[in-house]
This record gives C-alpha cells, structure tokens and sequence, in this order.
C-alpha cells in the first residue's frame, strides 16, 4: 500500500474521497491513508512534512463501523475534523426486483431488507398493500387474530433488534460481555419466531390480508416462558450497563445531536426520542389496533448516546408489557381465522409447519388434487399470477426500532408492483453521523454511529 501527498483537492488522485472532492474541504496538502500500518503512517507523514490534513479509510468491514459501512475520516492528530459516510456496499436492488414479482411474492423480497428487524419491513409493505386493495377499511378487513398476531412478532422483533443493537455497540467498546449476553437473549426470540413461522429470519410471514398461518400448539406457553425470562434477565443487564463507569463514560456526551438538528435532517427513533421528543408512530399514527394497548413512549433528554442506549433498554421492557397483552387477546382467539376470506386475495397455500419448518397441508393438497378442478385451477393462478391491485400509490410508515420505516407502493392495476420505494430510518440516520462525529475523538466515532443504530441492508436496498 502506498502513501501520497496532494497539492489541493483531487490533484493526482482519482479518488475524490481521498482528495476531498465535492466535501467541502480546503485547499492544501493532504496525507492519504491507505490501508498501512500505523508506524508507517507515521513514517510517511514525517516524510511529507508539510501536510495538513489525514484522510482516513475506516471500513467497509466488520467489527467496528457497523457492518459494510465506508466512513471516510479527515483526522488532526485524533481529532476528527470531518466525516463522511460511503454506502453501497451492500446494495441488493431489491426494490427494482419487487417490480418482477406478484404482490405476495414482494414480501419474500422486502423481508430481506433491515435484516434485523424483517417484520417490520414485511408490515409496511402489506399495509401498503391493503390500503390500495381497499381491505383496510373494506367489508372484509384483515381479521383480528392476524392483527395481534403482527403486533406480538413486530414487538418480539423490537426487542431482538434492540439486543443485537446493545449487543454491537458493547462489542465495538471492547464490551465483550454485553455483546455475548445480548445475543444469547435475542437467540430466545429467534427461537420463538422458529416455533411460530418455521425461520428464524426472512419470514415473509406477512401477508396482504393477513399471516401465513395460525399459531402452532404450544406457542404461547413458550412466550409467556419467554416473557418470565426477561422480566428477570433485562434488569440484570440494565444495572450491569449502567452500574459501569467505563462504559457509561464512553456513552455520555458523545454523539450529540439537538432536537432542532433532528427535525431538520429528519431523524426518527430512538436518536431523535433522545432528545426528549415523545414521536413514536404507534401512538402519534397507530396501525394495527395500536392505539388499544397499553404501553409508554420512552425518551431521554440528553441527546447522546447514552440515552439512546437507555432508550432501547426501557423500550424493551415497554414491549414485554406489549407481549403479554397480545397474549391475553390470542387466549381468546383460538381457531379463528388469520386471513381474509377473499380468497382471490387470500394467499392459498394453507401452509402448516411440518418436521422441515414448512410445507402445504396433506388436506389443501388433498382437496385440491382429488375433490375440486376449480379449487386446482384457483390455486394454480393466484401461484403464478397473483392478484390484482387497483390503480393508486399508498404510503403507511410504521415505528421500527430504528424510527419511521415506511413503503411507498404503487399500483397501475397489475398483478405486480409498478413501483415499491421503501424509507428506511437507517438510511435517512445516518445523515447524522458527521455532526455526531465532527470535533470528537477517533474513538468516538463508533460510539456515535452504534447509537444510530444502522442496519447496511437497509440502506443499501
């Protein structure tokens, strides 16, 4: 690897990051690196003498800068004088291939996106869906076991996103013990989504009109077991976090970032809750019933990272309380439906969980192949055609657990999305990253892109 020095930006350098191209730096020397060893880092500014910048590489690669993300740094000694993201790293094109999908099709695509927390990517779009079919407010809306069937996964999904996020960011502090505790806890959500949809990621488990399929036995004993465990397990972490002066030293005041400075780069989630903002979309725009449980909106006031750790810390137990009402509600809905009853929209599979985690039930099979050429011939074209969706554009956001997540869909009357654009809070948070970093130590900067929170597959859709 070499080293060089530039006179002004972009001068002998076809990399603009590295020159400072279009970033708005100064005039001047500038001391590349790329990729060498500190000592010889040193060596070679010694060498060039009068350099008056350092532009660093920091990524695109696992650990510390949260995933595949390319931050480029210009550092003055270990001062970080400005900050720069470079994305794409992980780019999928899964929008553009949702346009050569059947609307339920989609899902298995979009699932894939913030592969933290798929269900909330599978709900956005569904309920996108659903709007354009006229089932949110039609004759046949989404029944309502499938309804608290969604709140339950997307609130069991909050607190495995949240433990992976604690997880991570323990993990780039040298936490080590944060980071095994918080995966071992999200291993017991995985497992309960195992029980429920047969995967433990990627479910596209959402539906339009509804879920895949009902509860298996025995699935509610194992989230009221699961619910018992965190009540105990969740304190213990939260007082070991806290209790922690090193790391609680990390956390507090770096990362800053103003409730004004939030609103104007339209930041969501728990960054922006930070600053002491009750936005939550589940109370200010409720979805999917809601405004009927009974929970509290989580924030902090002092706009850095340490109460964004505090916030997912807090929003967890606000969850468990979530749990545990849908518990209640689906005790009372055994054996009702967790489809709508169109059945020229009603995904036709009746999948059931078999000894591989998945298959069509021996009875649809049986009636399909030997009682009825017309429930054949339905099952056949709704597989490979789908339905159609009336011309139009929806959009409904939901509150993921990095903020506002949202599925722009439009329909010119097809079987397949004309367009599905998707906003995804990661993207849109990490705007926040050099203001968050720009006058801080080296150091800093993986406390304050942990406190974001971002997820690349979301971004790099």
């Amino acid at each position: 690897m070499s080293t060089s020095t530039q006179a002004g930006p972009g001068a002998g350098n076809s990399d603009p990051y590295a020159a400072g191209d279009g970033y708005g730096t100064t005039d001047g020397k500038v001391f590349t690196v790329t990729g060498q060893d500190w000592d010889e880092v040193v060596a070679g500014l010694g060498e060039a003498g009068d350099a008056e910048r350092i532009v660093v590489n920091m990524g695109p690669q696992h650990p510390s800068t949260h995933g595949v993300l390319r931050l480029i740094l210009e550092i003055e000694g270990e001062t970080v004088t400005e900050a720069r993201c470079g994305i794409g790293y992980l780019h999928t094109g899964i929008e553009k291939n949702m346009e050569f999908r059947t609307w339920t099709q989609g899902v298995t695509f979009c699932t894939r996106m913030d592969y933290l927390s798929p269900f909330y990517n599978e709900m956005t779009y569904c309920l996108g869906v659903e709007r354009l079919l006229g089932i949110e407010d039609g004759d046949d809306p989404v029944p309502e076991k499938a309804q608290v069937m969604r709140v339950l996964l997307m609130e069991l999904n909050r607190i495995s996103s949240h433990l992976v996020a604690i997880a991570t960011g323990g993990m780039e502090l040298g936490a080590l013990t944060v980071m095994t505790i918080g995966f071992r806890e999200r291993e017991q959500v995985l497992d309960l989504f195992e029980l429920i949809t047969g995967l433990r990621m990627n479910h596209a488990f959402i539906r339009p009109g509804g879920v895949a399929q009902d509860l298996p036995d025995g699935s509610l004993d194992a989230v009221r077991d699961f619910v018992k465990l965190m009540r105990k397990r969740l304190p213990e972490i939260t007082a070991m976090c806290n209790a922690n002066p090193i790391f609680r030293g990390r956390l507090e005041g770096v990362g800053h970032l103003d409730l004004e400075g939030c609103l104007a780069l339209g930041l969501t989630g728990p960054v922006l809750r930070s600053t002491g903002y009750p936005w939550d979309l589940r109370k200010t725009e409720p979805y999917s019933g809601y405004e009927t449980y009974d929970f509290d909106v989580q924030t902090w006031d002092t706009c850095d990272s340490y109460g964004r750790f505090r916030i997912r810390m807090n929003e967890m137990f606000e969850s468990l309380r979530i749990v545990e009402q849908c518990v209640g509600r689906l005790d009372k809905l055994v054996g009702a439906p967790v489809m709508v009853a169109d059945k020229k929209i009603a995904w036709p599979s009746q999948l059931s969980v078999g000894s591989d985690g998945q298959g069509n039930s021996l009875e649809h099979i049986r009636h399909i192949m030997g009682e009825s050429m017309e429930a054949l011939i339905h099952h056949f074209k709704l597989v490979t055609e789908g339905f159609r969706v009336p011309p139009g554009q929806a959009y409904v956001p939901v509150e993921s657990p990095r903020g506002e997540l949202g599925a722009h869909v439009v329909s010119d009357g097809g079987t397949r999305p004309f367009r599905a654009h998707f906003r995804d809070p990661s993207f849109t948070n990490l705007q926040a990253t050099s203001v968050m970093s720009e006058g801080g130590m080296i150091a800093d900067v993986i406390v304050a892109i942990a406190s974001i929170d971002p997820v690349m597959g979301g971004v790099d859709r």
